[in-house]
Order: C-alpha cells, then sequence, then structure tokens
C-alpha cells in the first residue's frame, strides 16, 4: 500500500498541471461517491455548498461554487469522458503555451461558465443546479484550436484529421442538444468555447488574462540588458603549494605538528622531539 501511495505521490510531483487537474477530478469524485451518492436511487445528490445552483439568492451566499462545481461530476461516464478530453486537449495546449497559462485558462473559464450557466437559466426562467469541467476543457480546446486549427491528429478509426474538424463536430452537437436535454451543460460548454476563443486572441495581442491568477502586480525581475566594460589582469598569479612558500624547517615542523594531532606526542621519535624542542627556542 506504501508503495502505491509513493508512486501516487511521484506522479504528482513530477506529472505536470493537467496530471494534477485530472488527479483532483478523480479525488472529489471519489469523495462524493462516498457522502453524496444515493445507491438506492443511483444517483448523485450534491448539496447547494457544492453544486452550482441557478438560483441566485443561494449562490450570493456560497460564491466558491462557481469554480468548485468544476471538480465534481455526476458520474463515472461523466468523469471519463472530460477526463478523456482534458488529457487530449492539454498535451495540444501544453506543446504552445506554458503551465501557468494552462491552469489560469482552466479556472478562469470554468468561472465564466458558472456565471453564463447561472445568467442563460436566469433569463429562460429555468432552475437547476450544475456540476462539472466541461466548460473550462472546451475552453482549453478552442484555445488550441484557434491558435492551430489544422494541426493534424490521427484518431482510432478515422485517420488524420484536423484539430479544427474535431472540435467543429463538438460545438454543433451542443448546438444540436441545446434545447433538447442537459441545457444548463451545453450552456457552460458554449460559454466555455466563447472564453477559450477570447482567452486566445487577447493572448496574440499582447493581453494574457492568466496573469490575473498569477500576481498581475508582479514586476518582472529581468533587469535591463546592460554593458559592462570591465578591465581584467593578463594574469593572475597561481597559488603556490605549502612546500614551495615555505622552508624547510617551518615544513618539518608543520609535518611534526600534524603527527602529534594525528598519534600524539608520544608517537614522536627522539630525534623528532629534540628537533621541535630546538625550534620552539
Amino acid at each position: 500500500m506504501s508503495s502505491i501511495l509513493d508512486d501516487l505521490k511521484m506522479q504528482y510531483k513530477l506529472g505536470g498541471v493537467a496530471f494534477r487537474l485530472v488527479f483532483w477530478n478523480v479525488l472529489c469524485f471519489l469523495v462524493s461517491l462516498l457522502f453524496f451518492y444515493q445507491f438506492q436511487l443511483g444517483v448523485f445528490n450534491f448539496p447547494d455548498w457544492i453544486a452550482l445552483t441557478s438560483d441566485p439568492n443561494v449562490l450570493i451566499t456560497k460564491p466558491w461554487t462557481l469554480i468548485g462545481y468544476a471538480f465534481f461530476h455526476h458520474g463515472f461516464g461523466h468523469l471519463f469522458f472530460n477526463m478523456m478530453v482534458l488529457h487530449f486537449s492539454s498535451m495540444l495546449f501544453l506543446t504552445f503555451f506554458n503551465s501557468k497559462q494552462f491552469l489560469g485558462l482552466y479556472l478562469l473559464s470554468a468561472l465564466f461558465s458558472g456565471i453564463a450557466f447561472v445568467t442563460g437559466y436566469y433569463f429562460l426562467h429555468l432552475s437547476s443546479a450544475m456540476v462539472g469541467a466541461s466548460g473550462a476543457i472546451m475552453a482549453i480546446l478552442v484555445a488550441t484550436t484557434i491558435y492551430r486549427p489544422l494541426m493534424t491528429i490521427r484518431l482510432l478509426f478515422f485517420g488524420n484529421v484536423k484539430l479544427w474538424h474535431i472540435t467543429a463536430v463538438i460545438l454543433v452537437l451542443d448546438f444540436m442538444q441545446f434545447r433538447i436535454e442537459n441545457t444548463g451543460g451545453h450552456i457552460a460548454h458554449l460559454a466555455g468555447a466563447f472564453f477559450g476563443f477570447i482567452f486566445i486572441k487577447l493572448l496574440q495581442n499582447g493581453i494574457d488574462l492568466s496573469r490575473i491568477l498569477n500576481n498581475p502586480f508582479q514586476k518582472s525581475r529581468r533587469a535591463p540588458f546592460k554593458k559592462v566594460h570591465k578591465n581584467y589582469p593578463k594574469s593572475a598569479p597561481k597559488p603556490s603549494s605549502r612546500i614551495v612558500v615555505k622552508d624547510k624547517t617551518q615544513q618539518q615542523i608543520d609535518e611534526i605538528l600534524d603527527k602529534i594531532s594525528q598519534s600524539g606526542y608520544d608517537c614522536l621519535t627522539q630525534e623528532e622531539k629534540e628537533f621541535l624542542f630546538k625550534a620552539g627556542k
């Protein structure tokens, strides 16, 4: 058991930000199985301090659910599909951008998708609650697609396809099912896609929204380049060994003292004792 935990710790440490997000999503799912799953009914019953509710009166007292909902899922199929797409899109995104931008996009798009869900349900006069990382994952996928739409992806059974083909199919399915089922989920998906589009367009114009979560007031530590002229001596004198610097008498004294420090005074020969006595005068 300890070896498994050690392996998980090592994987968590070395796996990168995408692996850690997958880890936390899986961990939250396992916790929800223990506390929020009703085995008799076969459904999850998330409390309003975890699930994102569309009721503004409840939301205003639990604002953390605007991001927390993105780490819980309604079932294993929901979790598995989202984590597969997260793994796929994270590999593509991190090919071009850094981990801070990845994490910033994930959290900000989850927040934006949550706000879009609440706003959409308010104007549609609907009431529901939502969990799932789909909106944030769509943001990462769309952001990468906008940046490199013609990237070639090899899919099983389909062969080589362009990245924008994959993203387009997913978005079309969201539009087609918008009012059929899971309206709140499709609102979050489309909002996440829109946020991913905006994120990349702003980034291409020099505005990095991920800095909102990465200390936006921190100044760059890189000092301006300055050309400095410094005169160096032509050659520095090399340090001499003790044997060269000191005369033979001092060298012999040092050797006798070293012998005393290692084995004691009694280990000296009579000649060494007499020499040390004469040298001390």
